[in-house]
């Protein structure tokens, strides 16, 4: 097994292979009265750059339950019920240039971080970054951000505005 894989702290493209990962299954809560039980996957992916050697980690939750079409009798997932965790790193917020200013970086991080619990507070904090970097960048300042960003239409090469 091997697979594309761009580690979150170093950016390094890299081939993940069986020697960088370990993962774990863990059954509980097994033949309660609902027949589901609860299956717990954790994944740990270690970095191959040498100057890294950074982790992650994650978990799943998964609810199982018995398919009556399967002989003998199955588990299979119940569809909707994952629930995901990334542990570490907490977000999957990119390592930012230093010329990048520091409200801009902090406001990009925190909105990484929000983002399974809050998107609402995500799309906030996102739309903070893109209006500092337009005010702070480009020195353009007007009552409402979609009049800032069609400002920037005469300043921006056609390719870029287009995307």
């Amino acid at each position: 097994m091997s697979k594309g894989w761009t580690c979150p702290y170093c950016n390094q493209i890299a081939t993940i292979t069986t020697s960088n990962v370990s993962s774990g299954r863990h059954s509980f809560n097994n033949s309660n009265r609902e027949g589901v039980d609860l299956w717990l996957t954790t994944h740990v992916t270690v970095c191959p750059n040498q100057e890294c050697r950074q982790y992650t980690i994650s978990a799943t939750l998964q609810k199982t339950e018995e398919d009556p079409a399967s002989y003998p009798v199955k588990l299979r997932p119940v569809k909707g019920s994952a629930e995901h965790w990334q542990l570490r790193p907490k977000s999957k917020a990119k390592a930012l240039p230093a010329y990048i200013p520091a409200p801009i970086v902090e406001d990009y991080d925190e909105a990484c971080l929000v983002l399974n619990d809050s998107p609402k507070a995500s799309a906030t904090l996102s739309r903070r970054c893109l209006q500092g970097i337009i005010r702070d960048f480009w020195g353009i300042s007007k009552p409402r951000l979609v009049e800032e960003i069609n400002a920037l239409k005469d300043k921006i090469d056609a390719t870029t505005w287009g995307q």
